[in-house]
């Protein structure tokens, strides 16, 4: 075989092998985040989810339990740590607002009534469908344009409490001092930024959306739940590891005991400010979606909002009462209001165990493991 033969067989060779190597990483890449899921298949929307005075989200009884869920934009950097009022919520869901960085926190609250929440932070529009989908009153301090675009037309009803988009509500909110922000520091050695410091007292939260006129009767058909395993049929343990980006890697390790995960955050055990508590969620959902990167680093994620997203569906995993779960999840970008709805493999919705629900929203490229107990 002459030289120029061997070099065309050569370069041929490194082109199918190319080809083929793209089309293998594409593949795993989207295998999880882009799964199609029928609504129409299950009608998971419908029919309250609980019987009894219960929070739809949660499952625990409350006084409050038919109150409307209010969603609040809260921190993860570190001098904001640790967060007030964080070990209240039924619900949290996190993400990265900036690709691959900074994530951010939205406290879903339905019977946990804080006395106060902050640190509190700007909207992202990735979290605006998701609150929608709760029947949610929407709490931030600003935003980014693309969202206070969207509160401006009035898409739901909101809080701002830095009165520049959306319903303004900057009298009922504060800020804090930095005396009391430098005490009990998660990180003492970062220093405490203005940012930081935009508090709200959840009694004036409620007197706010009062003076708006919001209907504060809760309209969310909610999650189901099942009963907690026994103690007997729970494993001694296990730990999953998380993988956002330098301090924003977390742990969640699982106690027999009281059935419930607590939280490390990039490497310190995460707490309330307000109460001192470990955050402890019953239950953990880690929800693979892909994530891009917008205009000055903002992220847009696949969550299933009805403006830039064109992936609705995707591979998720549940833990709960010690154990990993594989599934699916869904969030009908047609509708801005619609639930998002989380599926075991025989696509039955999941049943939650009472008690906080830990969401992370994840990209496929941020790992994760789950180390059982031995």
């Amino acid at each position: 075989m002459d030289k120029k033969k061997k070099i065309i067989i050569a370069v041929v060779a490194i082109v199918v092998i190319a080809v083929g190597g793209i089309l293998f990483f594409r593949s795993r890449g989207n295998s999880g985040s882009r799964q199609k899921i029928d609504l129409n298949k299950k009608q998971a929307e419908t029919g309250p989810k609980n019987t009894g005075p219960v929070s739809p989200i949660s499952g625990i009884s409350c006084d409050d339990w038919n109150r409307r869920p209010f969603a609040i934009m809260e921190p993860s950097d570190t001098s904001a740590r640790p967060i007030s009022g964080i070990s209240d919520a039924d619900m949290v869901i996190e993400m990265p607002a900036i690709y691959g960085s900074i994530t951010r926190l939205m406290g879903v609250y339905v019977c946990g009534n804080p006395e106060k929440v902050g640190s509190m932070r700007s909207s992202r529009h990735d979290y605006i469908p998701l609150a929608a989908g709760l029947n949610a009153i929407y709490v931030h301090w600003g935003g980014s344009h693309f969202a206070l675009d969207k509160l401006n037309e009035g898409i739901i009803d909101n809080m701002n409490c830095n009165g520049d988009g959306g319903k303004s509500a900057a009298k009922y909110c504060y800020r804090e001092s930095m005396d009391y922000l430098n005490q009990g520091k998660a990180f003492p050695d970062v220093p405490t930024k203005s940012d930081d410091t935009g508090y709200m007292k959840f009694a004036d939260l409620l007197q706010g959306a009062k003076d708006f006129g919001y209907d504060l009767t809760d309209k969310f058909v909610g999650y189901p739940h099942q009963d907690e395993a026994s103690a007997d049929q729970r494993p001694a343990g296990g730990k999953l590891r998380v993988g956002y980006p330098g301090p924003w890697v977390e742990e969640f390790s699982y106690s027999k005991d009281n059935n419930s995960y607590t939280r490390v955050w990039g490497g310190v055990l995460d707490t309330d400010r307000n109460n001192g508590k470990n955050i402890t969620p019953k239950n953990i959902v880690v929800m693979i979606a892909d994530g891009a990167q917008m205009e000055s680093q903002y992220a847009n994620f696949q969550v299933g909002d009805p403006w830039y997203d064109d992936s609705d569906s995707g591979t998720a995993y549940f833990y709960m009462n010690g154990q990993q779960m594989q599934g699916t999840w869904k969030k009908d970008k047609s509708r801005l209001d619609s639930k998002l709805i989380f599926f075991d493999s025989e696509e039955n919705e999941v049943k939650f165990v009472p008690g906080q629900i830990w969401v992370n929203i994840i990209d496929p490229g941020i790992g994760f493991k789950w180390t059982a107990a031995q």
